[in-house]
């Protein structure tokens, strides 16, 4: 069942697809989420602590989805899924584009970690979260290894070649680059590329994500 923070981080996503960062206000928020203020309060503690939440929760949203679809085939398949799902994703999704890239535009929250000293979070969610967003580096390794020792090199190899797609989509049919239809669905020609490239086992040691 939903819990007022799920409620109030879905307001707060649903918000950001209508304004820049700086005008989402956290009355505006509560109202949407069906909280009172001091409940917003109480879990993030800060709109900087839920910018913080926000990101974090973007981020374990998509490695949960990696694992999802890394479980559903066996690879070499399977890392050809979580290429494609990656760049369908990313061109939804502009935060976790963010995420992935580094490429944070004007109007997106980008938060730090909590100053060092500052007293935790009560709520455990929160103090995770107020460790600050994954580098690009970490959240990629962290899907990476969702692959297991056997194939996390592969995996990592098949993600770099999607961001590689949605940094730089491929131009439709007449040269028009029109957001976000262009970076979905990735061709069936790079899917294959995937899949062939795989077909060979690799091995690469990874850490999880923090």
């Amino acid at each position: 069942m939903p819990t007022a923070r799920d409620a109030l981080l879905d307001a707060a996503l649903a918000a950001l697809a209508r304004h820049p960062w700086s005008a989402v206000r956290m009355a505006d928020l509560a109202a949407a989420a069906r909280v009172s203020r001091q409940t917003l309060y109480n879990e993030f503690g800060s709109k900087e602590g839920l910018a913080r939440a926000l990101v974090r929760h973007e981020a374990d949203a998509y490695l949960d989805g990696v694992r999802r679809l890394l479980a559903a085939r066996e690879a070499p398949a399977s890392l050809a899924a979580v290429a494609e799902w990656t760049v369908v994703r990313a061109g939804d999704r502009p935060l976790l584009r963010a995420l992935l890239t580094g490429a944070w535009t004007e109007g997106m929250p980008r938060p730090r970690a909590a100053r060092p000293g500052a007293r935790p979070a009560p709520v455990p969610a929160q103090r995770r979260a107020d460790g600050g967003p994954p580098a690009p580096g970490e959240l990629l390794a962290a899907a990476a290894w969702c692959a297991g020792e056997r194939w996390a090199a592969g995996c990592e190899l098949a993600l770099r070649l999607a961001l590689s797609h949605v940094v730089a989509p491929a131009l439709p049919p007449g040269g028009q680059c029109a957001e976000p239809e262009s970076w979905r669905p990735m061709t069936p020609t790079m899917t294959k590329l995937i899949e062939t490239i795989f077909s060979v086992e690799t091995r690469s040691p990874r850490k999880t994500m923090p």
